[in-house]
């Protein structure tokens, strides 16, 4: 993992990685070098992509990150001197289809591993399938399904915070500046229960308490009949909402609240994808959100995100360089990114030739730990933890002034991490 100086061109913003560690290997910057590998095959990794359904906002810029990553890596030289290749599959954001991809990628089209799925309730439903046919899942989710100790082995999430890691390090600024009493606002399926759950214990920890619990089904389309449900108590609506629908439920709870409104805190999931200056949104000015990466560039920006930017094609406002009215899913797409470039990590030292590697290349990833900040983690440090298969990361809350996301917080790695409860290096593959 390199830290060096990154030039800014759009060559150079897909390198690196050290020249010294693709030299010793017999592969030179700059040149495929393919041919030096034992093998030429192309390693395979099946993208399970959320192109169609409520999930296809994320899984349209998760496949441009994606599809730059694997630039980056083939420039680099590939993996052991072998080209990647991405093959992708549509799973629907539906969890029967997902287990259904995945078995296409095992037994289809000879992947190596499957990767990129990030609603939860698509990755709990396909997870168990990737640990009967052994096909290694490098999950880009957020759900604390992995490290909870539900799944398996096969099932890694290192490139990604979960929600349990993100709550608990933003309990405490939501309880000292903007309030005691809370109402939650998010998605009745699993990503939503975890906020439900973990954000209720992290608040209750600060002294704080949730006056109010409102599920709404992640496929609706209206929102104004749920708030009335918010107590006339709150101090701090919390909201976390997913799906096509985001741009509707932020318009309505600015609607529901006129000029008079309690504190609001959000999660960015509420507004990915949508643009945080469009019509009707004007009453965010002055509220919060958690954000996994700063959509609009900081006046602190480091060079990793700026050549990571250019890399996918986004704007210093976290939109299409080709299409300003096209805003991506920045605060989570970093994660496929990061992903990729563990799995070329976790290969490169297991020395992985072939699926009968696979354990070996598990392995190889659970032996990580620290993952400092570069062009393979442009979001921050990471730290992975083997035996839950998680990793955790900084966190970052903005401030809408004057119509932009202006980071006001950092939570450092060590405000998310919580106890193990799971090991799952102890399980057989």
């Amino acid at each position: 993992m390199s830290n060096g100086k990154t030039q800014i061109n759009r060559r150079t913003a897909l390198k690196g990685l050290g020249a010294g560690t693709l030299a010793a290997s017999g592969v030179l910057p700059g040149s495929l070098g393919f041919a030096q590998a034992q093998s030429s095959a192309p390693i395979k990794i099946g993208f399970q992509k959320h192109a169609t359904g409520i999930g296809a906002a994320y899984g349209r810029w998760y496949d441009a990150t994606t599809t730059a990553a694997v630039a980056r890596i083939n420039d680099m030289g590939g993996i052991n001197g072998r080209p990647v290749e991405i093959v992708t599959e549509d799973d629907g954001t539906d969890p029967k289809r997902g287990a259904e991809v995945l078995e296409k990628f095992a037994t289809q089209h000879n992947c190596d591993v499957a990767f990129g799925t990030l609603f939860s309730h698509v990755v709990i439903g396909s997870a168990p399938r990737a640990g009967e046919l052994k096909l290694p899942y490098f999950v880009v989710s957020e759900g604390h399904h992995v490290a909870s100790g539900m799944l398996n082995r096969y099932t890694l999430q290192p490139g990604i915070t979960d929600v349990k890691s993100q709550v608990k390090s933003m309990a405490p600024f939501v309880g000292d500046n903007l309030g005691k009493k809370v109402t939650m606002i998010y998605p009745d399926f699993a990503f939503g229960h975890d906020h439900r759950d973990f954000f209720s214990e992290a608040i209750e920890a600060q002294g704080g308490e949730v006056v109010a619990k409102i599920a709404i089904p992640p496929t609706e389309t209206s929102f104004t009949r749920y708030f009335p449900n918010i107590p006339r108590e709150t101090e701090v609506v919390y909201h976390v909402m997913v799906g096509p629908g985001v741009l509707t439920f932020v318009k309505e709870l600015g609607e529901f609240f006129g000029p008079s409104r309690p504190e609001i805190f959000g999660f960015i999931d509420s507004l990915e994808a949508v643009s945080i200056n469009s019509p009707g949104l004007e009453f965010l000015e002055g509220t919060y959100f958690w954000e996994g990466n700063p959509r609009h560039a900081q006046a602190n920006q480091t060079e990793f995100d700026k050549a990571y930017r250019e890399a996918v094609g986004v704007d210093e406002m976290g939109a299409s360089t080709a299409d300003a009215k096209d805003v991506s899913t920045y605060a989570h797409m970093f994660g496929c990114w990061e992903t990729l470039n563990i799995i070329k990590a976790g290969m490169e030292s297991a020395d992985y030739q072939g699926p009968g590697d696979r354990a070996k290349l598990i392995e190889a990833v659970e032996a990580m730990t620290d993952m400092p900040e570069s062009m393979d983690h442009p979001q921050g440090p990471k730290r992975f933890n083997g035996k839950t298969h998680q990793t955790f990361g900084v966190q970052y809350i903005s401030k809408v002034e004057n119509g932009k996301l202006v980071v006001q917080h950092t939570a450092s790695i060590e405000d998310g991490m919580y106890e193990d409860e799971v090991d799952y290096t102890t399980q057989s593959f």
